[in-house]
């Protein structure tokens, strides 16, 4: 009975992390939706609001690795309870704001407790369970992750049609007092394993200022695609990032207790974890940021609409979460997880192939379905995978890398895509429009007009009430469609390519037997 009530107590515990996990994961996209609505509510326009996005991303990606540490040293639950209450507070300040700087700065502090919860989630499930429920229930935390991203465009789409913009901050509040209560009666605390540890306050500022700095130019280039990678503007931050974290290393090598401990990386398991969760951010978090407007903008689905077609992809998590924490306990989780990426890779092909003016979600479900499936298998695995050979006290910062370089490869990939579909969409352009039969002033104000708005916004200037009156404009519009497929086209080539490069990375990198480092042994200097 004893052994009952306490499995029952664990179970819980993964609810209260999850629904945490959930809402932070859930907040990185599903502000995307609501933007239009937010143009028309603040009176601005989508520059202005573009800081809604960036402010989450960036203190998001440069506090993960501090939280993470926090927790490590004063108590993973302290950390993760205090990063909850947090994220409440700042969404319900985020559903009052009455204008861009309290919503810009509420997102800031928003992604600070987004960062304490998800970078502390994975270590207190390890921590909270043990043996083959450890598997099984990392595997279900994998599976929120994965649908809590897939589900952004569904989840706020409902709430923006029918409550308002609002509404997508105001829903996190009651599940969030409910994942505080249940914290504080359920999850249990682990060792506090810094208490005769002195804070690495010069690794925390190193790791954060070169992860904003590489982070925030990567940002700039996605506004400025026009912008060489040589630009001040945009190589001064790079290099500046590059050079900090360069910096952190060295001094993580010399601290007496360092925020993280560099021999991680001499681990080719590890290497090998990192680098999988690097190529799903980059692969198939990035690429949700072009299907939704593929489907949105171009085949004319509402948000709501395109969530649920969405669910193709997502819903594969739900599915698969609890099976792959029963497979793995079985079998080869490095294997599974190589198979998984090249299905992926098949999934993204198959999507290329069928672009085209036409193209509809009877055309990209069959892709649809393989990429979810590899979602759905991938995240639960890169989970369990990731605490394999870890020793409890580094946990946090296991997960903690986990998160940013999934976050860093989410950030690259966007970028680089939105670059790569530029790229196609232009040279299209430029090769075609000057052969439809329209004056040259024509040309040249509508060219200049699609690349200014760039790929996304195409569709919405080809098939404006003006435009659609001219003469020229079934030619005109049918060349804009080609070059956004076009481009479209080309994203999913170098995304199937990063995926099943990842697949091959991770056959070759990831062990099935890896063994916790003895720490009794003297540390390598």
């Amino acid at each position: 009975m004893q052994q009952s009530k306490h499995n029952i107590r664990q179970w819980i515990a993964l609810v209260a992390m999850s629904l945490g996990v959930f809402m932070g994961l859930l907040d990185v996209t599903v502000v995307n939706v609501a933007l239009p609505t937010m143009v028309r509510s603040f009176n601005t326009t989508f520059t202005n609001l573009q800081w809604v996005l960036n402010a989450y991303t960036l203190v998001y990606a440069v506090t993960l690795l501090i939280m993470s540490k926090l927790g490590d040293m004063y108590g993973r639950k302290k950390i993760f309870l205090g990063s909850l209450i947090l994220f409440v507070i700042a969404s319900a300040v985020n559903g009052m704001a009455t204008n861009l700087l309290v919503l810009d700065i509420g997102r800031g502090i928003q992604a600070l407790g987004g960062a304490g919860m998800m970078s502390l989630s994975m270590a207190l499930v390890a921590s909270n369970f043990a043996g083959r429920e450890r598997g099984l229930a990392l595997g279900i935390l994998g599976s929120i992750m994965g649908i809590s991203t897939a589900s952004g465009p569904l989840i706020g789409g409902y709430l923006v049609e029918q409550f308002g913009w609002p509404a997508i901050f105001y829903v996190n509040v009651p599940f969030g007092i409910l994942a505080v209560i249940l914290t504080v009666i359920y999850v249990k605390e682990t060792p506090s394993y810094g208490k005769n540890q002195r804070i690495d306050f010069a690794g925390m500022f190193l790791s954060a200022t070169g992860l904003f700095a590489i982070i925030y130019g990567l940002i700039v280039k996605e506004g400025h695609p026009h912008l060489s990678w040589l630009s001040g503007q945009v190589s001064g931050w790079l290099a500046g990032g590059v050079i900090l974290l360069i910096a952190f290393v060295i001094v993580e090598l010399h601290v007496a207790d360092p925020m993280v401990d560099i021999s991680m990386f001499k681990r080719p398991h590890f290497i090998g974890i990192v680098l999988v969760a690097f190529v799903l951010g980059a692969g198939i978090y990035a690429f949700n940021a072009y299907l939704t407007p593929l489907m949105q903008n171009y085949i004319g689905y509402s948000a709501v609409q395109t969530g649920v077609r969405q669910l193709t992809i997502s819903a594969w998590s739900l599915i698969l979460g609890p099976v792959v924490g029963i497979l793995g306990a079985r079998y080869s989780k490095k294997w599974m997880i190589c198979i998984s990426l090249f299905i992926g890779g098949a999934g993204f092909l198959w999507i290329g192939h069928a672009m085209g003016p036409g193209v509809s979600f009877v055309d990209l479900w069959p892709g649809m379905i393989l990429i979810g499936i590899t979602n759905g298998m991938v995240n639960p695995l890169l989970n369990t995978t990731g605490m394999e050979g870890v020793i409890p006290s580094e946990m946090g910062m296991a997960s903690g890398l986990l998160n940013v370089f999934r976050q860093l490869g989410t950030t690259v990939g966007v970028v680089s895509l939105g670059l790569i579909q530029n790229a196609q969409y232009e040279n299209y352009l430029n090769g075609h429009l000057g052969q439809i039969n329209m004056p040259t002033a024509a040309v040249t104000g509508l060219k200049k007009a699609l690349l200014d708005a760039g790929p996304f916004s195409g569709h919405g200037i080809a098939f404006s009430q003006r435009v659609s009156q001219a003469p020229f404009a079934k030619a005109f519009q049918h060349v804009v469609v080609t070059a956004y497929h076009n481009g479209m086209a080309a994203v999913c080539i170098t995304v199937a390519g990063v995926v099943i490069v990842g697949g091959v990375g991770a056959a070759l990198l990831l062990r099935n037997h890896v063994e916790v480092p003895d720490i009794t042994k003297p540390a390598d200097k």
